[in-house]
């Protein structure tokens, strides 16, 4: 026979056993949610790290140093490889090609080391957007493209080595690089789908290839009016 003091007691401890297991869960979701915030906010600094890493001005600095020149007032006035080869020579311009190159690859693998593809493409494009609109040079940069293809062979070797040949012979027929340039990026989306990469991958290639795009506008014009100046 269970007295009715003996029931009650039961039924109160039954009840703060419910509550406790409430109280458990509930903080269980507060934890989980509190990594999840973490995470995001970890998520949140490498995007912008790989914007600062890709406003590194990299050509106005070798052009700088190199030859005591601001990159931003000779030959076309862009602050990249191609400027950099023709007013401050050919080993400055190696130099920045390389620095461009660099940026990239360690903006992806920054976000590599952190998470997937997403967080790798959003990288990505922070670290062109960096390099297009700097925030060390009043957000006036270059045109993305040696950058742009050190993010895409960061992300696939194979579709950042092809779209790289494709650059060398589309220069090496015409003798123009911007023409190189806007096959190479051009070549990217394609590629990407042609190597079945993800669907991040796949967005950050058609980033690559619009913005550098909108950036050669004025060589499409040069190029439409015969301007343009070839390589030598």
């Amino acid at each position: 026979m269970v007295w009715p003091a003996q029931a009650f007691k039961r039924a109160t401890v039954k009840r703060h056993i419910s509550i406790i297991k409430k109280l458990a869960y509930k903080a269980k979701l507060l934890t989980t949610m509190t990594g999840r915030k973490k995470i995001a906010l970890s998520h949140l600094w490498v995007v912008l790290v790989s914007y600062l890493v890709g406003s590194i001005p990299v050509s106005y600095l070798v052009a700088r140093y190199w030859k005591g020149v601001d990159i931003r007032i000779m030959g076309s006035g862009n602050v990249g490889t191609t400027n950099v080869w023709r007013n401050a020579g050919p080993v400055a311009g190696m130099i920045a090609l390389a620095g461009d190159l660099g940026k990239g690859v360690l903006a992806v693998l920054l976000a590599k080391h952190f998470s997937g593809p997403l967080l790798v493409a959003l990288s990505g494009m922070a670290a062109l957007a960096g390099h297009s609109w700097p925030v060390f040079l009043g957000f006036k940069g270059g045109k993305l493209v040696a950058t742009g293809v050190g993010v895409i062979a960061a992300v696939s070797l194979p579709v950042g080595a092809l779209a790289a040949v494709i650059w060398l012979a589309a220069v090496g027929i015409t003798r123009y690089v911007s023409v190189g340039s806007l096959l190479a990026v051009s070549s990217i989306p394609l590629l990407m789908l042609a190597f079945h990469l993800e669907r991040p991958y796949l967005a950050l290639g058609v980033f690559v290839t619009i913005f550098a795009v909108y950036k050669h506008v004025p060589n499409i014009k040069r190029l439409l009016a015969g301007t343009e100046p070839k390589v030598k």
